[in-house]
């Protein structure tokens, strides 16, 4: 696992506590797995921090930066996330270059650890520049990783709960081995010339991997050049040349140019998947497991017809 001291400047510390009310502010610094709250995780967004709660389970808590709804490649810190990253034990990240607002955030001064949970993944490049496809976490398959990588940090800060750590690690890939046992099912009927995703980014290439599906989008990854007309006209000639029944949008990326390409190559939008977040509490897929089963059942269905 990588793992990186942070250091804040002062100038943001202050920033971060005008206007809010927090205990840490008015006692020593938190950062240590012996506090009587337990162990405190910050998580870089939404899929992180659901992974990590599901090892912490009732001996700390865990929070997260990017908001719901919002895709982790540009997002813009604000100084409450300052303060949180600050406050934290450790700092989950996904790393492979997805947090590009991280440098904001690691410039200067404080003990916070920053630890990537992809260390040791097999990656798969980019398309269309240098660098590896950050979005390892649109495969079950890789959870083993994420998981593994936690257990391994959680269980050296906190020895005393280490056998909680690992037992609750090994229950939740127990889920994870089921789920990827229901996703091929779901994928079985699918027919061979029409295993294709297609959404706005790219971002499904480690589940086509994993699940034998092809995979494009519009552009390669969020963040950068998108939507241009070469982008929209390439996606569609490849729609029209395999025959593909539907695409489809995505939860945290603007749906207007897949509508732009669904038009124009007069094909339906299937629906919406989550890539960059899980779903708001009470949907379809509030957690990483739910909402990779719905994933599955959305390109299950769409594609099938």
């Amino acid at each position: 696992m990588k793992k990186t001291n942070l250091f804040w400047p002062l100038p943001l510390l202050l920033v971060a506590a005008c206007g809010e009310e927090s205990s840490s502010t008015e006692s020593e610094n938190p950062n240590n797995s012996t506090n009587e709250e337990g162990i405190y995780v910050t998580a870089s967004f939404s899929i992180i921090g659901d992974m990590a709660e599901a090892v912490v389970g009732d001996r700390g808590t865990v929070d997260y930066i990017v908001p719901i709804g919002e895709e982790p490649h540009e997002y813009e810190p604000v100084p409450s996330n300052f303060q949180e990253v600050n406050d934290a034990d450790v700092f989950y990240v996904n790393g492979m270059n997805l947090e590009a607002w991280l440098e904001r955030i690691v410039d200067n001064a404080a003990d916070t650890e920053i630890v990537q949970v992809t260390e040791g993944m097999e990656e798969i490049p980019l398309e269309q520049e240098d660098g590896p496809d950050p979005h390892a976490w649109l495969s079950p398959k890789n959870a083993e990783v994420y998981i593994d990588n936690i257990v391994a940090d959680l269980s050296e800060r906190d020895p005393e709960g280490a056998e909680t750590f690992e037992e609750n690690g090994r229950a939740y890939l127990e889920e994870i081995d089921t789920l990827v046992v229901e996703i091929e099912e779901m994928l079985a009927d699918i027919p061979e010339e029409q295993r294709l995703i297609v959404v706005s980014e790219n971002a499904f290439k480690y589940f086509g991997r994993d699940f034998n599906m092809d995979t494009d989008g519009i552009w390669d990854i969020n963040s950068h050049e998108e939507g241009t007309t070469g982008q929209i006209n390439r996606i569609i000639d490849v729609l029209n040349d395999r025959d593909i029944p539907a695409v489809f949008v995505e939860s945290t990326v603007d749906k207007r140019y897949m509508e732009t390409v669904a038009d124009n190559a007069s094909l339906e939008i299937a629906g919406e998947v989550y890539t960059d977040a899980v779903g708001v509490e009470g949907s379809e897929a509030s957690s990483y497991i739910d909402m990779m089963r719905y994933n599955a059942e959305t390109f299950a269905e769409g594609l099938s017809e």
